[in-house]
């Protein structure tokens, strides 16, 4: 996909690299797309080509991933998000559908509970409001591997909880350039990410989702577990739950399709024909 890029510098000075696809028509959704940990914003081709001219789409690299700027320094999911409202202001969009993966589910929702009125509506696919009391050391000891044996180490742990078995052996292209985009990136930066997740807990925001929000897991997930959707759906007032047969941690590659359905699922709740 020829994707044209373009930047903008938040308020402290970080570059962060954004696309915007569809021109603007009235009536059409405005949608954002944020990725997942240690990857970037092309893990959304697929679903934005299976969306097709249905809504104007907005991407683009977190700070610390793909194309962005890449301080070191501490993350949080707090700042992620203003990120993205800064980033919505460049645009001049004053709301959106947010959808985010993994990472990006866990900025959505710290969006959603700062920013509520500029949500319009949440997409939270393959993630969680909080990976448990354990969390902060769990994820620090990834970071430390990562720092000791490096980000090759970790390919086929990842690979493996990403995808299913028979898509990595029928998709071995895209498992190529997803590990050109995870081995690229800067190892500070990935160690702050994954502190930032260790230490994140958004269950404080979920009660001021009170806009439509679409929770969407692969039944196989093992990073974030579909008993993370069920309690991700029971605390969010106006949240759907579903479960995508066969799927693992990272379905917007695996089943695009279902994503792009999903969407436009959504989509329809908010603005009924």
């Amino acid at each position: 996909m020829d994707t044209p890029y373009q930047t903008f510098n938040t308020t402290d000075d970080c570059q962060i690299t954004y696309s915007l696809r569809g021109a603007a028509k009235a009536m059409r959704p405005r949608l954002v797309l944020i990725h997942s940990l240690g990857l970037d914003a092309s893990i959304w081709d697929n679903v934005i080509e299976n969306l097709g001219d249905y809504s104007q789409i907005l991407t683009y690299d977190c700070r610390g991933h793909g194309r962005s700027g890449k301080p070191h320094m501490p993350f949080s999911v707090e700042l992620f998000a203003r990120d993205l409202a800064e980033l919505l202001d460049h645009v001049d969009w004053r709301t959106a559908v947010v959808s985010g993966c993994s990472m990006g589910g866990c900025v959505a929702q710290a969006f959603g509970g700062l920013y509520a009125s500029r949500a319009s509506g949440i997409a939270l696919i393959d993630t969680t409001s909080w990976y448990g009391e354990d969390a902060p050391r769990t994820w620090r000891k990834r970071a430390t591997n990562a720092r000791s044996n490096g980000l090759g180490s970790m390919i086929d742990f990842q690979m493996t909880r990403w995808f299913g078995d028979r898509f990595r052996s029928s998709h071995t292209e895209l498992l190529k350039k997803v590990t050109e985009v995870f081995l690229g990136n800067d190892l500070d930066c990935y160690v702050a990410s994954c502190e930032m997740l260790g230490d994140a807990d958004l269950r404080p925001y979920l009660q001021s989702l009170r806009n439509p929000v679409a929770i969407v897991v692969g039944e196989e997930d093992y990073a974030t577990p579909v008993a993370a959707s069920l309690q991700l759906h029971h605390a969010i007032p106006q949240s759907t739950l579903t479960i995508i047969p066969g799927g693992r941690h990272l379905t917007p590659l695996e089943y695009p399709e279902q994503i792009a359905s999903e969407l436009r699922g959504l989509f329809e709740r908010i603005w009924p024909q």
